[in-house]
């Protein structure tokens, strides 16, 4: 019979081939969400690029930016979360966790915790009248992905591609600007009320507000630009920045253990491409914890996938502590930023049980 002929098979075969590949290019999901996939991950590492934009800001290092601050900063233990915490009681009558990413967004989530702390922190200094609402992570991904990139959003084909990943610096360049983009429903089908790994993947593919969107929430974003965005390169400048409450971006290849000590720190193990945030600092000379070191407090997007002890008791679950020596590693790799709707500076946050003093 003539569909038996060799060459009849290979054009079917080609057929079904095509059809496979297309799907495959379409398809809104290719990876997995367990622990240790590729979605938990997402870094894509670009030295040249960071260097690139680093050149472009007015003032390039936090050290630059609040010559105050880091005169003025003192080695006191800071914890910045507890100021997110208390808005997410007052906006949504529960304690903070950090969420669960499901692609590969960990830059678009690292931003987003670091830009809802310092909004909580405003917020609790008495500049803002209302508990900030949580921040879009799909619109941080879409828009580092590819208005930030320089690529015409709203095309007939994604022009993010349909493969996960950022980097640190095309996060903070999106949100110094564009800006902030909400969980909230905006109306005509868009309800970012609730993370969507659907949506965040699309807008990923085509940019803020996806699709056909024509522009619409770029402008929204505008609206709630982060003008100052620095790097901070060095120990100094992020206790500076940490103590006068300012919350940072860490983007990095390190990875750490999945169990916290009885401190509450990860050890450094292997590698992660992966982006978080850091929002807190203790010092050893003030002998928190039972074996007293320098670290920073590391809030992650796995949900509660970290288990182990805490210090101090409200350590939120999903974070750890990391010892100076290996934070000092990340902030050397040159993709970690603080991201602020307020001009950098110091200031004086001992006023408002922010520290570890009440333990």
């Amino acid at each position: 019979m003539p569909y038996d002929r060799p060459g009849w098979r290979l054009a079917v075969a080609g057929v079904l081939i095509t059809l496979y590949a297309l799907a495959l290019w379409h398809a809104p999901e290719k990876k997995g969400g367990g622990w240790g996939s590729d979605s938990n991950f997402g870094y894509e590492p670009d030295p040249a690029g960071a260097a690139e934009f680093l050149q472009s800001l007015e003032v390039r290092f936090f050290r630059d930016a609040a010559p105050d601050a880091m005169a003025k900063a003192e080695e006191v233990d800071t914890f910045l979360w507890r100021q997110l915490n208390d808005a997410c009681l007052a906006r949504y009558g529960e304690p903070f966790t950090p969420g669960r990413q499901l692609n590969g967004s960990c830059v678009a989530w690292g931003a987003m915790h670091a830009v809802w702390i310092a909004e909580a922190i405003e917020w609790k200094l008495g500049n803002r009248s209302e508990p900030p609402v949580m921040p879009s992570t799909e619109s941080i991904y879409g828009g580092s992905r590819v208005e930030a990139r320089g690529k015409p959003g709203d095309g007939a084909r994604p022009v993010g591609g349909w493969s996960d990943g950022s980097t640190g610096y095309a996060a903070a360049k999106w949100l110094r600007d564009w800006g902030v983009i909400y969980r909230r429903d905006y109306g005509d089908g868009i309800d970012l009320r609730t993370y969507s790994k659907d949506v965040e993947r699309l807008w990923g593919a085509y940019g803020n507000g996806g699709e056909g969107d024509g522009g619409r929430f770029d402008k929204v974003a505008a609206e709630t630009p982060c003008r100052h965005v620095v790097a901070v390169k060095t120990w100094a400048e992020l206790v500076a920045a940490i103590t006068s409450g300012f919350p940072v971006t860490i983007a990095s290849s390190q990875g750490f253990t999945k169990t916290r000590d009885s401190d509450g720190f990860c050890q450094a193990s292997g590698t992660w491409m992966h982006q978080m945030c850091i929002a807190g600092i203790r010092f050893k000379k003030n002998g928190g914890g039972g074996v007293p070191r320098d670290g920073a407090l590391i809030v992650n997007s796995w949900g509660d996938y970290v288990h182990g002890g805490k210090w101090p008791a409200d350590q939120p679950d999903g974070t750890f502590w990391a010892e100076r020596e290996t934070v000092e590693r990340i902030l050397s790799q040159g993709d970690c930023w603080a991201i602020a709707e307020v001009e950098f500076k110091w200031r004086d946050i001992r006023h408002d049980k922010w520290l570890g003093v009440e333990q």
